[in-house]
């Protein structure tokens, strides 16, 4: 069976990151990898979509729709956005971050406010985390993304060993100890959702 993940959120918040270790973490389990972005103004605080499917033998990078078995977001709006990926019975895991993008803060279209009530009413099986305030608390807000991948990893068949070797093979050697850290925190915060 092959795995497909979606990894989403806005420029500079580190979902291609993300995705390279979330893909290592396959490869090191023995895994065929594919990957497919999406990045076009990211640069600028667009939109970030990341896809990686996994399993014996991978022959398109491409997500259909409804077929994800994990849909990670680093914003949530992004996470609504990007909400047909998601395969049914598939984890969503938010992030409560809120990037007002350009549009919205000069006043052309209003940011909706909405909430994790508002989120289960369209993910039934939800982590909804405050993934940038638990990597700050823990030394480094850069760290939300590995926060959001560990309680990924709660669903994903790849073992914790891959994990933390995909982190040290993809991040500065400076940052390794406190992704690893934050991918633990991650897991612990879904492991029983």
């Amino acid at each position: 069976m092959t795995t497909s993940v979606v990894l989403v959120g806005v420029g500079g918040q580190g979902i291609l990151l993300a995705s390279e270790i979330a893909a290592q973490a396959a490869v090191f389990m023995g895994y065929d990898v594919k990957t497919n972005e999406v990045h076009g103004m990211a640069q600028r605080g667009g939109s970030v979509v990341a896809q990686i499917r996994y399993g014996r033998e991978v022959f398109s990078p491409i997500v259909s729709s409804h077929s994800a078995q994990v849909l990670g977001s680093l914003e949530r709006i992004e996470g609504l956005r990007n909400i047909d990926y998601l395969a049914k019975g598939g984890l969503a895991v938010i992030s409560n971050q809120k990037i007002v993008p350009v549009t919205a803060s000069t006043g052309g279209i209003p940011y909706p406010e909405i909430g994790e009530e508002l989120l289960l009413r369209y993910f039934p099986r939800l982590v909804y985390i405050d993934a940038v305030k638990h990597a700050t608390e823990l030394g480094n807000p850069k760290a939300a993304n590995t926060v959001l991948l560990g309680a990924m990893a709660t669903k994903l068949n790849l073992s914790e060993e891959s994990w933390f070797e995909a982190i040290r093979q993809s991040v500065k050697e400076k940052f390794i100890d406190i992704n690893i850290k934050s991918f633990k925190h991650g897991f612990s915060l879904a492991k029983n959702k």
